[in-house]
Formats: structure tokens, sequence, C-alpha cells
């Protein structure tokens, strides 16, 4: 959606083509569509105040540098005050999905919904950037994902190069730490594993599906609340595989249809199912797995309807198990 008001023409077509970038910047640090969106109105406000003089606009000599830089503050601010949240969230937390089809349509032909999912990022990205401070989540972004060169990124975090250097490098380190989901598969790597998966789920046979499974795989549930979940991840493929299986055979064992379909999850292969929880509410999960060396590396299972609005239900030709 474009801005309105009566701001400069040219103050306007400017950032209007510079909002799918911002949109794709925020969503990496804050790992919410939402707060994304709203970082980026919030950009826009400060852009239309500070800038809104022809005059003023005149000495900025590069609007998207600008732009980019007050949306890294504003991001930063959110990030700082979203640790508390964190502290408070029931259960473990999940980032907001962006969830396409397979044939690469998107759902919206919205510019900023397109740049969002550009970058094949991955889910098991965006929940180790939740291991970083504040401060190293976003020079790392700006820097490595955004090629943000560090002069920039100090303007931002009010400090120097050489300090916005050696953030972007300890959050690096932390990024590669043993226990981190590796997600480095390409699509059709992707597509093997996850079938295979699916086909040992579908078997129930344990041994089957741990042969899919990372010796060090993890899964990570979020329901924020709504539907009984693990408070911490499961870790190891057979602590994962029983959880697979019993997550499956209890939507069996109470009678509920279970529709599914393959998707797209941030750019990597998932799968996103329909079904009623045993409590008589509709249930909806969107999984998404990091891949590497030929086995799933991560299984994320996001469950929180709050999460899910913008992902659109089921279409009358997801039955039955889903064949990536």
């Amino acid at each position: 959606m474009r801005v309105g008001g009566g701001g400069v023409p040219e103050l306007v077509d400017g950032f209007e083509a510079e909002r799918g970038r911002l949109t794709a910047l925020a969503y990496r640090m804050l790992g919410s569509r939402s707060e994304a969106e709203d970082a980026v109105q919030e950009t826009w406000l400060r852009c239309a105040g500070a800038l809104g003089d022809p005059a003023r606009r005149a000495e900025v000599g590069n609007l998207a540098a600008w732009l980019t830089t007050t949306c890294g503050r504003i991001c930063l601010d959110v990030l700082r005050s979203a640790r508390v949240r964190r502290e408070t969230y029931p259960g473990q937390w999940l980032p907001e999905p962006v969830v396409t089809p397979l044939d690469g349509e998107g759902f919206a032909p919205d510019p900023a919904e397109r740049a969002v999912r550009a970058d094949r990022v991955g889910t098991a990205l965006l929940v180790l950037l939740e291991r970083l401070g504040p401060e190293q989540r976003v020079a790392l972004v700006l820097h490595d994902v955004f090629a943000v060169p560090f002069g920039e990124v100090a303007e931002v975090l009010g400090t120097t190069a050489v300090a916005a250097r050696q953030l972007a490098s300890r959050a690096r380190r932390a990024l590669a730490a043993p226990d981190a989901p590796r997600h480095t598969a390409d699509l059709a790597e992707q597509r093997r594993v996850v079938a295979a998966f699916v086909a040992a789920t579908e078997s129930g046979e344990l041994a089957e599906l741990v042969r899919v499974l990372a010796p060090d795989v993890v899964l990570i549930g979020d329901s924020g609340g709504h539907f009984p979940a693990a408070r911490r991840p499961a870790t190891g493929a057979d602590a994962v595989g029983r959880f697979v299986l019993g997550l499956f055979g209890r939507a069996g064992r109470y009678g509920a249809r279970v529709r599914s379909r393959p998707v797209l999850v941030d750019g990597a292969l998932g799968l996103q199912f329909e079904t009623v929880h045993t409590d008589g509410r509709p249930l909806r999960l969107v999984t998404a797995f990091a891949v590497h060396d030929g086995r799933i590396t991560g299984v994320f299972n996001q469950l929180n309807p709050d999460k899910l609005t913008r992902v659109p239900g089921l279409g009358p030709e997801a039955d039955g198990p889903p064949h990536p």
C-alpha cells in the first residue's frame, strides 16, 4: 500500500521504491511481519516529518541510506523492548512464518510481500538470530544480509565502525555454534529429504524416521499458549522421532481428519496442516525444516494462531499426506 497524505511527490516515490527492501530488512531483524510493517510505517512517518521540506530533502544525499539508518534504529528499539516480551512468552518462541506456494506464486502481489520472501533465509536462521543481542542482530543483518557498510551500521548503533564490525563477528560465531541447526540444502535436496520424512511418518516406524533425522536434530514448537506444547525443545533423533510419531498418532486416534500440502516457509520447504484439536477447536500448523547433508537438522512447528493469520487456508485439493 502506498503512503498517503500531502507529502512531497518525489519523497513519496523515493520511499515507495525502498519499501520492499525496508520490509525485508525489518522482517529479518524482528522475525515478525506485523512488527516489520509497523517499523516501516514509522520509518515513513519520520521521513515525512524530517524531509517533507524540499530544502531539507535536498540536504540528504542518499535517501536509501537515510531510510535504512532510520529503519534500523527503529528495529533496534523494538528488539530491545522485545527481550522482555520474549522472557515472558508462554512456551517456546518461533518467528511468524512467511508461507508461499511451491509454484513460486505469492499469496499477494504486494511488492513488499515479495521482497520479504525474496531471500531464502529459512526459519532456521531466524531462530538462530534470536540467540543474538539486539546490537549483534542489527549489525549482522545490515552488513551480512543487506551489504550495508560498517560505517553506516555504526550510525544505526551509535558506535564506531570498528565496534560494529566486532558485533557482527561475534554474531557470526554465535550462529556457527555446534548446537546450531544447519541448513545448507538446495530445494531439490530438501524435497527428497522431506518426502522421506513424510513417508517415514506415515509408516509409523521409528527406526525409519530416525534415519531421516540428524543425530543432533532439534524440534521447537510455538503454540503461544493456545494449545498444549512442550516448554523446551526436543533434541536428538530418537526423542524427536518419538515426538513426531506421537503427534501424528494422536490425530489418528481421535479420528481427526488431517489436511495438508507442501509449501515454502521463509523460502525453504515446509508443510502446512489443518486438523481439529481434541477439544473441537480448529488447529492449523506450519512446519518448517532445516536440512543439511541429507538429513533434517531442525523441525519448527508454528501453531500459534496469532502468527498464522496471514497464511491462507487450505483449498479442497489439500487432502491426504503432503508429497513435496
